[in-house]
């Protein structure tokens, strides 16, 4: 939603205002729009972008050297007038003619073409490239919608007038990245307009609007929500198979957010695009991935790629300058191959072979990982949830992650490894894959447990086992400094450690000892809820906290239940 505003009838006059002092030192405004501080004086051909508003870097964002000379800036999602096209072009021709660019939209078409036959009228030349990329929005190309091809097309456009071509020739240069560009997008939501209190439409649970517009429109048709594999394979194939005739291997993609998907998000997309083109035997040419045209707080996606012959990738790769887009051709040279610098690193060898009862508890400790894994993925949104109340909201996906790691680097351990090489290995992966404070008290946790287990041991008796969970509270606490009372898994844990050896000490088995410590620690895990948080992301927050228990605790007091089940 957009939040900040005044009045909302205002929106763009008041967003362009602070955009221009922000970059005072190289934009000026102008009636409608903005131009290029070094336009005046160079003698190219004006590339005027224009549109509405709410698209940002679109179109004010793309005005410097080697892109744009102007942009003509419309409320939201509303075409600028064709008097404010005028005023924009009249400021931006260096004596060259100017090009005026869009998308292909009615109120679009409408007013620069006015303009242009008024700015005829007066002996300034403007022509006109219409951008139609979107393949979703009509089976004849002509009648297409611009939508993220708009960068393409233009970024061709303002190169080719760096170069010092004349009108006609950039004219026919942006017709040619037109012609060889396609786009297909997906909204997984919609966008909210200034001083309103929902948005323009919304996409049903579980779907995601295929054939989006950038004016707040909802897609073509909504479709079940899919992964990011499945969504790259249909990005890949739509748009691949809409190549232009004769086309080549060369393309130029842009992987763009419409401005509520996270940059993240869009490079785990990217990856798996760049693949699935690499496999169909594509070459990617300087690549764009995030927020270039954009629709307010809309949340979706598209892939755009052109077609490239030498004159457009040379238009492409050029250099350029604006606000919010800038390009050194060769800034930084390239490597060889990105296996020079990444690594993998394998799970340790065992330093010696374990003993029959060392391998077998090892095989025992395999399996009691991945019953855990299991457990916690199962239990992953109810961690998250409770962490939420007063945390980030993360300990369910932190300890999947950390378990996964653990549970694989377990498996890769040789099968003549005992117990202390596989905790070894399963403590460093769950600290290097979880991270955060969780991953490291975790990992560190593991090691020190799987430390008091030799691996050459003729048997393994119970006191080994209050050993290694000794050790692993002593592991939390030393580097947590998390005492009983702090709502912390340390409160759980303490009671689990003392209660599990107290009945050892009393003569009771393993598993009627665990079974009892475990029912300690889920008694003491509840009692959480009671407490104010001491230390942790939590402590801020410590009153909202008060009323649930901790997640570390809970996850804590279903891990060693589980763990039950596994002991004889």
């Amino acid at each position: 939603m957009t939040t900040l505003f005044n009045d909302p009838a205002r929106f763009m006059e008041d967003q362009l205002a602070g955009f221009l002092d922000l970059y005072s030192d190289r934009l000026v405004g102008v009636d409608g729009g903005v131009v290029s501080a070094s336009a005046p004086g160079s003698g190219q051909v004006g590339v005027v972008v224009g549109g509405g508003s709410g698209h940002y870097p679109a179109f004010a964002g793309l005005v410097g050297p080697g892109f744009a000379a102007g942009a003509v800036v419309g409320n939201i999602f509303t075409s600028p007038s064709a008097n404010w096209a005028c005023s924009v072009a009249r400021a931006a021709d260096q004596g060259r003619g100017v090009v005026f660019t869009y998308g292909n939209y009615a109120g679009d078409n409408m007013n620069f073409g006015l303009a242009q036959q008024r700015l005829a009228a007066e002996g300034l030349d403007a022509r006109l490239v219409v951008v139609t990329d979107d393949i979703a929005s009509a089976d004849d190309p002509a009648k297409r919608r611009g939508i993220a091809g708009d960068f393409t097309v233009f970024k061709v456009l303002g190169a080719a007038a760096a170069e010092g071509l004349d009108l006609d020739a950039v004219e026919e240069a942006g017709n040619r990245a037109n012609a060889a560009t396609r786009t297909l997008g997906v909204a997984f939501s919609g966008c909210t307009m200034p001083g309103e209190d929902h948005p323009l439409f919304e996409v049903p649970d579980g779907h995601l609007g295929l054939g989006l517009g950038i004016h707040g429109e909802p897609g073509i048709k909504d479709v079940p929500l899919m992964s990011a594999d499945d969504l790259a394979q249909l990005f890949v194939d739509r748009v691949l198979a809409e190549a232009p005739e004769g086309a080549g291997r060369r393309v130029a993609p842009v992987l763009n957010g419409l401005g509520d998907t996270k940059y993240e998000e869009l490079f785990l997309l990217w990856g798996r695009v760049s693949a699935l083109l690499a496999e169909r035997g594509y070459e990617v040419v300087q690549p764009e991935v995030g927020e270039l045209v954009t629709s307010l707080d809309m949340g979706g996606c598209s892939l755009t790629l052109m077609w490239l012959d030498p004159d457009l990738e040379r238009w492409w790769t050029a250099d350029a300058y604006t606000p919010a887009f800038r390009r050194i051709n060769a800034a930084v040279p390239a490597r060889s191959a990105a296996a020079d610098i990444v690594s993998t690193t394998a799970a340790p060898a065992p330093d010696v072979e374990a003993s029959p009862a060392g391998v077998e508890l090892a095989a025992s400790v395999r399996t009691a990982l991945a019953s855990v894994q299991s457990l916690l993925e199962e239990n992953s949104a109810e961690l998250g949830r409770i962490d939420a109340v007063a945390g980030d909201g993360d300990h369910g996906r932190g300890m999947v992650r950390g378990i996964s790691a653990a549970t694989e680097a377990g498996r890769s351990v040789p099968a003549q490894a005992g117990p202390n090489a596989v905790l070894r290995a399963a403590g460093r992966a769950w600290a290097d894959d979880a991270g955060g404070t969780s991953g490291v008290l975790w990992g560190a946790a593991l090691e020190a447990a799987g430390n008091e287990l030799d691996d050459t041991a003729e048997q393994y008796t119970d006191r080994h086992a209050v050993d290694a969970v000794r050790a692993f509270l002593d592991s939390m606490t030393g580097l947590g400094k998390a005492e009983v009372g702090d709502k912390t898994l340390v409160d759980a844990l303490v009671p689990f450690a003392t209660t599990l050896e107290s009945a050892i000490e009393d003569g009771e088995t393993l598993p009627a000892a665990w079974r009892s410590a475990a029912a300690s620690a889920a008694e003491a895990a509840e009692a959480t809820a009671s407490l104010r948080p001491a230390v942790g992301r939590a402590r801020p927050l410590a009153e909202k906290s008060v009323g649930t228990p901790d997640a570390g605790a809970t996850s804590l007091s279903l891990i060693v239940a589980d763990l039950a089940t596994h002991l004889r």
